[in-house]
């Protein structure tokens, strides 16, 4: 498994309920995909743009730290990037020392793959 970081900034002029609703909807879809969240997801709440984004000002930002095998987060990505709620998301492979100082690998570090 290889471990992942996940920003969204999700509609500003959604409510709040209906927003963090996108922290088990993420949930889900990592899980039907063979991974898992690692923790709880980090919501920072409602912040304003440096700039405008599609006409909008603000937006609510959530992060997560994602254990999944490579190509697994294929259909999320897909599936974010034509939500229309999703403003942003940005997903990214942690190396694996930075991962290991966060504990997503708990005690044992993960075995390189040969090749």
């Amino acid at each position: 498994m290889r471990a992942y970081e996940l920003m969204l900034i999700v509609d500003g002029e959604l409510d709040e309920p209906v927003a963090q609703a996108w922290t088990k909807t993420v949930t889900d879809q990592v899980a039907t995909a063979g991974g898992r969240v690692h923790g709880s997801a980090d919501w920072w709440g409602k912040r304003r743009f440096a700039y405008e984004i599609n006409k909008k000002t603000e937006g609510y930002y959530v992060v997560f730290e994602i254990l999944a095998e490579p190509g697994a987060l294929d259909d999320l990505e897909r599936n974010l990037r034509l939500a229309d709620e999703i403003v942003r998301h940005k997903l990214l492979r942690l190396p694996d020392h930075e991962a290991a100082r966060r504990g997503l690998f708990g005690e044992a570090a993960p075995v390189a793959e040969a090749g």
